[in-house]
């Protein structure tokens, strides 16, 4: 039985469970599969790198206290973070992995760095 490759058409000699006939049109047909979701991956992880390198810049000491519009002049998305975490107190802290925030009365927010 003669199969034709997924991106290129081209007939495909080899094995009989190969669907590309080389890597590159392997990874052309992937690339085009991909490329929504791709493009949305990485803008949320582009946002979640400049939101950590933020609290990192503003928070050297691993404990500080700074205003909400601090980090917003910055470039900071409240919108995007990796956990959270409620406290038995009723506090609740957003992450970006190991730097979070929690935000206080009068626009300030706390920021702080899990301990290892």
């Amino acid at each position: 039985m003669n199969k034709s490759c997924l991106e290129c058409g081209d007939k495909i000699i080899g094995r009989e469970d190969k669907k590309f006939c080389g890597d590159g049109c392997r990874n052309a047909f992937n690339n085009k599969m991909n490329k929504d979701q791709n493009n949305l991956m990485r803008n949320i992880n582009n946002k979640l790198r400049k939101n950590y390198r933020i609290l990192c810049e503003l928070n050297p000491e691993g404990k500080t206290k700074i205003t909400r519009n601090t980090m917003i002049s910055k470039g900071f998305d409240f919108d995007y973070c990796t956990s959270i975490l409620k406290t038995k107190t009723g506090n609740t802290y957003y992450f970006m992995y190991d730097y979070g925030y929690m935000e206080t009365e009068n626009r300030h927010c706390v920021l702080v760095k899990k301990e290892s």
